[in-house]
């Protein structure tokens, strides 16, 4: 993968308050990087400086190609209310300066060109995100900023806009996601930072931490009769497994490595949902 931008040894204060300490990572095309962390810990404020509309106190954002063109899906950045969803995205393709043309595909794409024309303040939580979705996407971009952009949603708009972000990473968008959801990293991100109280505390595939942080190292046996069996993942439960499976009394077997969220827990005695 072709690296994008390299960021070296942030720092960032707000007073004497520490917000971001020595952070450091890359951002390669094609590959989505999840910023993992709970409320507080700093996600907002790295996207703030890593699209330029905070200056660190300290460290630098490489930009390794010319041209380089982003797109930014946040929160904090409101649509206009009494205007209609066409209105809206007319107004910031006028800023872009992108044809008009390019507003009715994306709609199609989100699932909102029946609701070009209603107003902004009738459109649901999911809806507004799309909207969003699609104002980020104006312009082809090189690399695409989302900040919980599934936060609040019900599962079946969740799953639209996970895979909005696959088809972007498929035409080699590279994806910086912050998000508190551990399942939304687990099942999108090729990397993830685990960010907590500024700084960077682990970082790496998914799988490979979970993995790694698999402290117990055993595996569940759910048997036939009900019973669960709690047995060690080593070859001394080899004569166990397999007079079990012999005799057909398993149901399903689990292994005991941790998903992120305790994977975080471990790390700081802290949940990601605080």
């Amino acid at each position: 993968m072709k690296t994008l931008i390299e960021v070296n040894n942030l720092s960032y204060s707000i007073g004497t308050q520490k917000i971001l300490n020595d952070i450091s990572l890359t951002i390669e095309r094609g590959c989505i990087i999840g910023l993992l962390g709970p409320s507080g810990a700093g996600k907002t404020t790295l996207v703030n400086i890593l699209t330029k509309q905070v200056k660190p106190e300290k460290g630098t954002v490489d930009i390794l190609e010319k041209n380089v063109v982003s797109g930014i899906m946040m929160d904090c950045f409101g649509l206009y209310e009494r205007l209609t969803v066409l209105d809206n995205l007319e107004i910031f393709a006028d800023i872009y300066k992108v044809p008009h043309a390019r507003i009715d595909a994306l709609l199609n794409k989100v699932e909102l060109a029946d609701a070009k024309k209603t107003n902004v303040c009738n459109l649901s939580k999911g809806m507004r995100n799309r909207v969003n979705f699609c104002r980020a996407l104006l312009k082809e971009v090189d690399i695409l900023y989302l900040d919980e952009p599934t936060s609040g949603l019900d599962p079946a708009t969740t799953n639209k806009i996970h895979a909005l972000i696959e088809e972007e990473r498929k035409r080699g968008t590279a994806i910086f996601l912050t998000t508190h959801n551990m399942h939304e990293a687990e099942s999108l991100c090729d990397s993830i930072i685990l960010l907590n109280e500024g700084n960077i505390i682990e970082q790496g595939v998914p799988r490979k931490l979970c993995m790694k942080y698999n402290i117990e190292n055993t595996v569940a046996v759910t048997l036939k009769n009900g019973e669960t069996c709690m047995l060690p993942n080593s070859r001394e439960s080899a004569d166990a497994f397999f007079e079990m499976m012999k005799n057909e009394k398993i149901v399903s077997i689990h292994s005991s490595e941790p998903d992120l969220e305790k994977v975080f827990l471990y790390l700081t005695g802290r949940s990601l949902a605080e």
